[in-house]
């Protein structure tokens, strides 16, 4: 099997850049809500003499899916009856969650004590995409037939709703209040809540597999089941900048992506066993727009399914550490507080490595099945995941441990 890589870039000082973290930078939010080569990181199965130094901590008697030994978790959340497919947190405090599963299901929940604020009812499909906007107010939720609906978290109302076509990849504009999303048709679709107003950036015939809005909230990265990704300009929504499959983009579909706070850097992960760093100014290589300028190192993290969690530096395009953990590697994370890498993995644990040392800091674990996603808050405090076995767990992280 292919390795499905997660990857993510860290900002200066170990900031992570994910969604929730993504600054305006230019008032890009104004203009979309009222106008509505590269370098291939790879992971090797086989530590080459030269690299840093490889770090394995296996336990062969682990395996996947095998009944936890303790339940490190502050609060579950049982609420669901099928698998949980995503999950986020409230960007301001993450007092607040949402999850949705296999049950058709949506819920917003209390992170404290796991009481249910909201079930989000009304959807046909598995719900697969969930979010907060920027200010925590409203809360959407996207199923696998198309179904989209915004629900304001206060008043516990439905505020927007939408049915299209199958829905791949839903994700709320960092400053705005405007949901991008993909579909199986590889169109991707800009809705401003809750008027409503729709515009589209229409795809090549294949379906998209990912998106992020870049931060200074003006373009957007799509990927594509061909390998390939696109970079639009959501105002006019003009495509600026395509890289074909193969050649500078993928040889197989892009599952993941990250965009660094510069506005120039974006990375991508694909089936195919690589990441890509690409320059969203020229689609080309990243390394002209002085990276290597940063007061501190530039890292990243890259995870993939073959177990290989992989730190490069990025201005000397070196592996600076691989690590070796029990099993697939589904999501990870920069702490954004400290220089660590939060991975969280097919056996149901969330692994704490620190990227200075290559070195696995801590551990956690309470699922029975594999952590499916996982959020986490904007100080590093609280992780949330969601997993197989039809629960959410919360896990607070104390910093001595990070």
């Amino acid at each position: 099997m292919d390795p499905e890589d997660d990857v993510n870039l860290n900002e200066d000082d170990f900031e992570e850049v994910t969604d929730e973290d993504l600054q305006p930078n230019g008032g890009g939010g104004d203009d979309i809500e009222y106008e509505m080569g590269d370098m291939d990181l790879e992971q090797y199965d086989d530590y080459e003499e030269g690299e840093e130094e490889y770090n394995e901590e296996m336990q062969p008697d682990e395996e996947a899916g095998a009944a936890p030994t303790s339940d490190d978790a502050d609060v579950c959340f049982k609420k669901h009856s099928g698998s949980v497919f995503a999950c986020a947190l409230e960007p301001t405090a993450g007092s607040l969650a949402i999850s949705g599963g296999e049950d058709d299901k949506a819920y917003v929940w209390n992170t404290s004590d796991g009481a249910v604020i909201l079930e989000c009812s009304g959807h046909k499909d598995s719900v697969t995409c969930v979010g907060f906007n920027r200010e925590g107010t409203l809360a959407a939720s996207g199923d696998m037939s198309g179904i989209i609906k915004v629900w304001k978290v206060e008043s516990k109302e439905e505020l927007w709703s939408f049915e299209g076509s199958d829905l791949e990849w839903l994700r709320w504009h960092p400053v705005a209040n405007v949901l991008l999303g993909g579909t199986s048709e590889g169109d991707v679709w800009m809705w401003k809540v809750p008027s409503g107003d729709t515009k589209m950036m229409q795809g090549h015939g294949c379906l998209t597999s990912c998106g992020r809005v870049l931060p200074d909230g003006k373009r957007c990265i799509v990927g594509y089941e061909d390998g390939a990704s696109k970079i639009w300009d959501l105002k006019d929504q003009a495509l600026l900048h395509h890289i074909k499959a193969g050649g500078h983009g993928h040889s197989d579909s892009i599952t993941c992506m990250d965009c660094h706070k510069d506005n120039v850097m974006a990375l991508t992960g694909s089936v195919d066993g690589t990441a890509k760093l690409l320059n969203t100014n020229t689609g080309k290589n990243p390394l002209t727009s002085g990276v290597s300028s940063t007061s501190c190192q530039s890292l990243v993290a890259i995870g993939s399914l073959n177990g290989l969690l992989s730190i490069w530096d990025v201005p000397t395009q070196k592996l600076r550490h691989q690590c070796r953990t029990e099993t697939g590697v589904v999501k990870v994370k920069w702490d954004p507080t400290s220089p660590v890498v939060i991975a969280a993995g097919l056996d149901g644990r969330i692994q704490l490595w620190d990227a200075r040392s290559g070195q696995r800091s801590s551990s956690y674990e309470g699922h029975s099945k594999e952590i499916l996603d996982f959020d986490l808050s904007s100080d590093g405090n609280t992780i949330l995941t969601s997993s197989g076995d039809d629960t959410c767990r919360i896990f607070k992280i104390s910093q001595p441990e990070r």
